[in-house]
């Protein structure tokens, strides 16, 4: 769907998308049914060249997730061992 869209569209969907839904990469990725690395580079290098203004308002989603990655990591540590233990 994304890919066929040029390459200045692309930058500023996936942004748009990421602001809105507060969304990370992967969940921003698997909305658009591209790579993480695909997301990311659109993100954090072209859409500096595009859209700048996007780009400063998106930058800040990617440096709270950042911030906030040890809280999501943590979390999915607990969900996994507390079913490890119920024997789920």
């Amino acid at each position: 769907m994304v890919d066929k869209l040029n390459l200045k569209s692309r930058c500023e969907l996936l942004a748009e998308y990421m602001i809105s839904h507060d969304a990370t990469v992967r969940s921003c990725a698997c909305a658009f049914g591209i790579s993480k690395s695909t997301v990311h580079k659109d993100i954090t290098e072209k859409l500096k060249n595009t859209n700048y203004t996007l780009y400063t308002h998106t930058k800040k989603v990617l440096e709270r997730n950042k911030a906030e990655r040890h809280i999501r990591g943590g979390e999915a540590t607990r969900i996994k061992f507390s079913k490890k233990n119920s024997g789920v």
